[in-house]
């Protein structure tokens, strides 16, 4: 199930671009963080100048707000501006529980403050609201409605006036296996039905991480605790309910984690993703009130080298789920990063639920031999098949998991763990960066329309505080181009980007760092150029040339003279008839001449040239930050 670190040669091989041929490139578009300010594309907030670790953790597109949870606040903003008069809750901690915080010694980076790390919808009406507490979890519920008989007598009035913003007095509770008391360590929270699932950390000392499931009707229920099988010191980066059949009690909740490896002796981290069935009720004799359905399986993202050797991206940073017209099979990208010193590198890696499905329904890791090393288990499965949900497809007669015999469930306490690992589609990362000064560690995806087809546009933070806007092509031979369209200076420092929401709706994305909140527009078709051979080159599907100018493509469009070439970038077949000022003109060969010289061969600003085996961009070094 290990694998062998990177060598040397595999760097080398890296530096140069992976197996496929598959080259580093310079965007076309870098914009400073002062130049995007001038764009006028791009909003900044921060709410205090040491309130710090702002965390975007609930868009609610149908009441046009964002709730931001930072230090000591809760924030509601407005989706179209965010920066128009957005709404404050302050949540603090006693001075006596800040007192007792500081007297256990957990202050030593000001960690003694109210750190918000979970918001979810409770009803239309209410969020649920959970905090650090300065080492003392607690939640509570925040009214987010709106003043309702002034808006049902004067339903003209839509602006801010109108919401109401506060917490509810009396509620507050127990945060315990809600949020961690540790505000470094992330948790992963879920609310389903009235109950919330979260991968989180439990005790003072940060040492019990399980994944739990509070409040509702059914039985609160966790992981197998102190088990290094089941939970290694693990990161949680992401849970996400996916249905598997049209049976309701087939639905699995996935998580999203990386961990240390159980193996005695490893430093490795490997990244996984777990599961478990919402209606576990655990077993009757063993493992009661713990998951009898938890599995977890190993997520492989890496380079295929000489001799069958793989380099590897071990740690796994952020996931992003893309829905599909079929809920059951969405699409997980991962975004991962290299834990080793040999070299630092970063890549993303595409999942289809079919290979994950396949492993789950796979050979179950077991350790015997003189080695004790992991085997695929071969002895008998036992029935129901460990994993499989109660009332489901599979298990109609079975309405609870303590219904289960006492051999399925001592069987999972002991197999938790698939022997198969999962890879990423056609075996290899979509994209892949190395020997660069930065590491992806955020991703969202957006899908657009164009012209000649549907693209899936990736948008990426790193951790230098910059946002790249990727698409990647399909080429022959199975080989692919990426392009960088852009790159944005998101923040005013160097700061490493924690997370991004995205909206289709308003064609904005938004970006959360310890420094603040950005507002940024999904294009900037205009700085392209000003002809239509550069809107063209550009290859970017929000942008075409509408006659006049490099503009917004909007598919519903009839107007006749939109050039657009995602695909190929060829602006002899799509810009006859314009000069290089962009104003029509009779053909002239000399002209597209140029421009398919330019398309093809001379460096330009928005085709750099390519030095030797690598990019310029690891040539020249990055702009750095004003």
């Amino acid at each position: 199930m290990d694998h062998l670190l990177p060598t040397w040669l595999l760097v080398l091989s890296l530096w140069c671009g992976d197996a496929r041929g598959h080259q580093q490139t310079a965007p076309r578009v870098y914009l400073s963080f002062k130049e995007l300010q001038h764009s006028n594309t791009a909003r900044h907030y921060t709410l205090l100048q040491n309130t710090t670790d702002y965390r975007i953790l609930l868009m609610d597109e149908d009441h046009d707000r964002m709730y931001v949870g930072t230090k000591d606040y809760i924030v509601s903003l407005d989706l179209h501006n965010i920066n128009r008069e957005p709404l404050l809750i302050h949540w603090s901690v006693s001075q006596q529980r800040r007192d007792e915080c500081v007297l256990s010694g957990k202050d030593q980076n000001g960690e003694c403050a109210n750190f918000i790390c979970l918001i979810e919808p409770w009803n239309r009406t209410h969020l649920y609201v959970c905090g650090s507490g300065a080492y003392h979890p607690v939640c509570t519920y925040v009214n987010r409605g709106r003043k309702a008989e002034v808006f049902l007598q004067y339903p003209q009035l839509t602006g801010w006036q109108d919401y109401i913003f506060h917490l509810e007095p009396g509620k507050v509770e127990s945060g315990k296996g809600k949020c961690s008391y540790d505000p470094k360590l992330d948790s992963v929270s879920s609310l389903i039905n009235g109950e919330l699932y979260a991968g989180v950390y439990i005790d003072f000392m940060g040492t019990d991480a399980a994944i739990f499931r509070t409040m509702g009707k059914q039985t609160a229920m966790r992981t197998d605790q102190y088990n290094s099988r089941w939970l290694n010191d693990p990161a949680f980066v992401h849970a996400q309910l996916i249905p598997d059949s049209g049976e309701r009690n087939d639905n699995k909740l996935y998580f999203f984690f990386r961990e240390k490896s159980s193996d005695s002796g490893s430093s490795a981290i490997h990244s996984r993703i777990g599961r478990i069935c919402l209606n576990d009720d655990g077993g009757h004799c063993c493992l009661v009130n713990k998951w009898s359905t938890f599995l977890k399986a190993r997520l492989i993202c890496s380079v295929p080298g000489p001799d069958g050797i793989e380099t590897h991206f071990d740690e796994l940073q952020d996931i992003f789920v893309q829905q599909t017209q079929d809920a059951r099979n969405p699409i997980i990208y991962a975004v991962f990063s290299a834990s080793g010193s040999v070299f630092k590198g970063s890549a993303v890696c595409v999942y289809s639920m079919t290979d994950i499905r396949t492993v789950f329904n796979g050979p179950f890791a077991h350790k015997e031999g003189p080695n004790y090393q992991w085997m695929p288990y071969t002895g008998k499965i036992p029935y129901p098949r460990p994993g499989t949900c109660p009332g489901g497809t599979f298990t109609p007669s079975m309405k609870s998991t303590k219904d289960y015999p006492d051999e399925v469930i001592n069987f999972m306490r002991n197999h938790p763990t698939m022997y198969n690992a999962i890879y990423p589609v056609h075996k290899r990362p979509l994209v892949v960066r190395t020997n660069v000064d930065y590491e992806f560690t955020t991703i969202t995806v957006d899908q657009v329309d164009a012209a000649d087809g549907r693209y899936e546009v990736l948008f990426l933070g790193t951790d230098q505080g910059t946002v790249q806007k990727v698409i990647v092509l399909p080429k022959d031979d199975m080989e692919t181009e990426e392009l960088i369209l852009e790159e944005v200076e998101v923040f005013k420092m160097p700061t490493e980007v924690k997370t991004m929401k995205i909206s289709s709706k308003r064609q904005q994305l938004y970006v959360g760092s310890t420094l603040g909140i950005t507002q940024v527009t999904l294009h900037r078709c205009d700085v392209y150029g000003e002809a239509c051979a550069d809107c063209c080159l550009a290859r970017d599907p929000y942008c075409a040339w509408d006659g006049k100018a490099c503009s917004r493509y909007l598919a519903s469009s009839k107007r006749r003279s939109r050039r657009q070439d995602v695909r190929h970038g060829n602006p002899i077949r799509q810009c006859r008839g314009y000069n290089s000022n962009g104003k029509r003109q009779r053909r002239s060969s000399m002209v597209w001449k140029a421009a398919a010289h330019s398309s093809s061969a001379s460096p330009s600003p928005l085709r750099p040239a390519l030095n030797g085996c690598y990019s310029d961009t690891a040539a020249r070094g990055r702009k750095r930050l004003k």
